[in-house]
């Protein structure tokens, strides 16, 4: 059975479970999203603190909704958009107040409670400095760029899938990834020796 076959029947398993308020069903289905919801939060908003709100938002979002889920799209597709409407609204109101400053590397990971396990100072360096350049492009897309590629690349979610997520057509999904991508592409030039992303 495929990945994605066992994700369908999982999700219809755990869905009609969730729409008859079972709690442990849905305690089930925050225990596998939760961290990709939050990985994916986690790059589209400027502090930890945001992406820990926004993504308990987004199951309290989904819990209070799952009567309405029709099922058509995945459960992930489906709380990937929740997401994804959650932190546009966070951007625009953010718009409205000056902005906080990320948090940077070994910052960002000693918040989160991630040991740094790179013992090697050149690596160090070279890693610190990838990884800052990497966030430092990121932060610099527009949110509908930002959104594709991580959904794309990082996620694994199909064209479709991100389409659905985004309300634009396949063809919008298919530019936007193109103009992330080369954007990354130009940024990691300096490092020299970098192939093409997948």
């Amino acid at each position: 059975m495929s990945h994605q076959t066992e994700e369908s029947v999982l999700d219809g398993t755990i869905l009609s479970r969730c729409k008859r308020r079972d709690s442990e069903a849905f305690g089930y289905l925050i225990d596998q999203y939760q961290a990709r919801v939050f990985g994916y939060v986690r790059r589209m908003v400027p502090t930890i603190e945001d992406a820990e709100d926004i993504s308990q938002e987004v199951f309290i979002r989904a819990f209070q909704s799952i009567e309405r889920f029709d099922g058509r799209a995945s459960i992930s597709t489906w709380l990937f958009k929740i997401a994804n409407n959650l932190c546009i609204d966070r951007k625009r109101r953010a718009n409205r107040r000056p902005e906080e400053t990320p948090l940077a590397g070994e910052d960002r990971d000693r918040a989160h409670g991630i040991p740094d396990s790179r013992w090697d100072p050149e690596s160090h360096v070279v890693a610190s400095e990838m990884g800052d350049v990497l966030e430092n492009v990121l932060r610099s897309m527009s949110e509908k760029l930002r959104s594709v590629l991580l959904l794309h690349d990082h996620e694994g979610l199909s064209y479709e899938q991100i389409a659905e997520i985004s309300n634009v057509p396949v063809g919008t999904v298919k530019s936007r990834l193109f103009l992330a991508r080369e954007a990354l592409q130009q940024a990691l030039k300096q490092y020299g020796n970098v192939g093409d992303l997948k």
